[in-house]
């Protein structure tokens, strides 16, 4: 069974720094693109970042480009979110997904994953 447990989320002011986790359990993790979504109160969810297999290529939403970073770290079966100069806008529940292609490559559609997480807040005061 696929698992993925978030953290790191929590309350920060705008121009502050967060890392988010997420940990996978029940597949090979490294075999697998990875991505972050996020869901704001009252909106649907939107992509946020994505990796490939192996972490080799990423790609961004454009409205945080330059701002957050994904990462990953295979032998510990996680992947991040480093998140600088946040904005109040950036407030939402973020939720890590496993790409559901084996050696896939990275993609910003929900249909391309499989497995999700429970997701982990955050908010981002003005």
């Amino acid at each position: 069974q696929v698992q993925l447990v978030e953290s790191g989320g929590g309350l920060v002011q705008a121009g502050g720094s967060l890392r988010l986790s997420c940990v996978v359990s029940g597949r090979t993790f490294s075999n697998y693109g990875m991505g972050w979504f996020r869901q704001a109160p009252g909106k649907e969810r939107e992509f946020v970042a994505a990796d490939s297999w192996g972490g080799g290529s990423t790609y961004y939403a454009d409205s945080v480009k330059g701002r957050l970073t994904i990462s990953r770290d295979n032998a510990k079966n996680t992947v991040y979110l480093q998140m600088n100069s946040l904005k109040p806008e950036d407030t939402a529940v973020y939720y890590c997904a496993v790409g559901r292609r084996y050696h896939g490559g990275y993609s910003y559609y929900p249909s391309e994953y499989n497995y999700w997480g429970r997701g982990t807040h955050v908010t981002v005061s003005s």
